[in-house]
This record gives structure tokens, sequence and C-alpha cells, in this order.
């Protein structure tokens, strides 16, 4: 009896690897948005099945006080990109640029007065956006689109653009610098933020309330809890401008994550409906 028994779960055993042997392989990385994640024929392959747009994050590495990574932006932007391009559903993200325009580096000024910080000139970052944009119309890619998590270069990724743009016009292809991305992140956020019981003093402008939230919910990893309140408020000479980080929360910050992506997703649509056929 006991035999037998062994024998028919022996038979079933047999049965089900002999079934697995006809099943498709699963590649976890051919259900990812990242370029970075797909091998070339992987990439060929979505792009000719109608994959064509591929948006560009662009981070920085760059001081957020004495309470938030140095690679706030690099991580937040492919975050929200990531989210960005899975609404979209027919859209990959690009690399993130983390190189970016960060002031003067002798004698320093903005964020390169603190440690940590690295900053390249405006001609060069143009021209590696450039590149890049040039590299993507290679790879059949029809929109490419530019969002970037820092507001000093916002300038230079519509110079990028209307460059481009003026130069492909007899293509297809066309570069959308997706400003509003970072625009939202300020009045807009803002004002969730006072609808939901921040006071505007605490809000600030660079790794305040706001920036501090976005931080929670995006990578609460990022962020050193213990340092965002202590004896005396934080300030200018640590780093935080304009606010109060005490009362940062991934609740507040959600807010934000919802505007940006959603906004977003809604201007790369519009953007792509707006363009002939």
């Amino acid at each position: 009896m006991l035999v037998e028994i062994g024998r028919r779960a022996l038979r079933r055993i047999l049965a089900g690897a002999a079934l697995l042997l006809f099943l498709p392989a699963v590649n976890p990385a051919s259900a990812s948005v990242f370029l970075e994640d797909l091998t070339w024929t992987e990439l060929r392959d979505l792009v000719a099945a109608g994959t064509t747009t591929i948006i560009v994050p662009i981070g920085g590495t760059e001081q957020s006080g004495p309470a938030i990574a140095l690679g706030k932006h690099n991580v937040r932007v492919k975050a929200l990109a990531e989210k960005i391009a899975a609404k979209l559903g027919n859209a990959l993200v690009a690399p993130v640029i983390a190189y970016v325009p960060e002031g003067n580096i002798d004698p320093p000024t903005s964020h390169m007065r603190f440690p940590g910080t690295i900053s390249i000139g405006d001609k060069t970052f143009e021209q590696l956006l450039e590149a890049t944009a040039r590299s993507f119309r290679h790879a059949g890619f029809k929109t490419i689109v530019l969002i970037g998590d820092h507001g000093g270069y916002q300038a230079d990724e519509r110079q990028v653009a209307d460059r481009l743009d003026a130069e492909w016009k007899r293509t297809p292809v066309r570069v959308f610098a997706d400003v509003d991305y970072y625009r939202l992140s300020r009045g807009p956020y803002t004002d969730k933020l006072l609808a939901a019981g921040a006071a505007r003093a605490e809000i600030g402008t660079h790794a305040g309330l706001a920036d501090t939230s976005l931080m929670l919910a995006v990578d609460p990893s990022l962020v050193r809890k213990d340092r965002l309140a202590g004896p005396s408020k934080l300030g200018a000479g640590d780093g935080v401008y304009g606010g109060d980080p005490a009362r940062s929360s991934a609740e507040f910050g959600q807010l934000g994550v919802d505007l940006i992506v959603d906004g977003t997703t809604d201007a790369i649509r519009a953007f792509i409906a707006s363009q002939p056929k």
C-alpha cells in the first residue's frame, strides 16, 4: 500500500515537472519600466510595439539640511517617474541624471557652500541633455520627456527642448520639457498642505516641511527623523530655507506625490495628443 502511494506521488511530481518545461519563462525585468533593467532586444521589441515615450528623470546631488540625504532629488525623481510611466502605460524611464548645475564651485555659491553637493556648468548640463535626447531618438523614441526635481535648471530643460524641436521639426520626434512636474511641487502642493493643516511658516522652499514630507512619502530611509527638531529651529545656516521640518510626515508628503504624478501624467498625455498625427 505504502509503495503504491509512493508511486502515485512520484508520478504527480514527474507530471508537474514535465508541465513546467512547456510553460514560458518569466523574466521579471520585462515588467520593469526602467530602461536599464531591459536588454537591447527587449527594448527594440517594446519600441517596435509602440512604446515610444521615454521619461528622462533629472535629479541632482545636493545638501538638503542635516536631516535629508544628499541623494534626495535622485531617489525622488526616479520613484515618481516610475509611477508616471506606470500610469501612462506605454512609457519607459531613463537612468537618472544626477549631475546638474548647483552653483559656482570656486568661490562656492548656493548649495556648493555645503559639503557633498556636486555641480556642473549650465552649458555642460545642456550638452548632456541634448546628447541624451539624440541617443533616444536614435533608439526609435518619438516623445522624449524631461522632468526635473530641482528648480535651478528648469530654464535649461526648456532651452534644450526648444533647440531640438526646431532642429527636428520635419520629423515625428519631439522633446517635452515638462516643467509642470516642478511647478506642481511649489504653489499647488503648498495649497494642499495648507488645506491639510500645515502652517505657511513651516512649509519652506528647501528642506522644510514640504520637501521633507515628500521624501518621507517616497523613501523615509533618506530622512534622519531625529534631526528634524532640536533645541533651536533649523535655518539657512543649516541648509534649511524658509521653513520648519519638525512636523513633516509621510501623510503630508503623499499629497504632493499624488499631485505631481497625476498632474505630470496629464501634461504628458496632453503634449502627445497635441502633436501632428
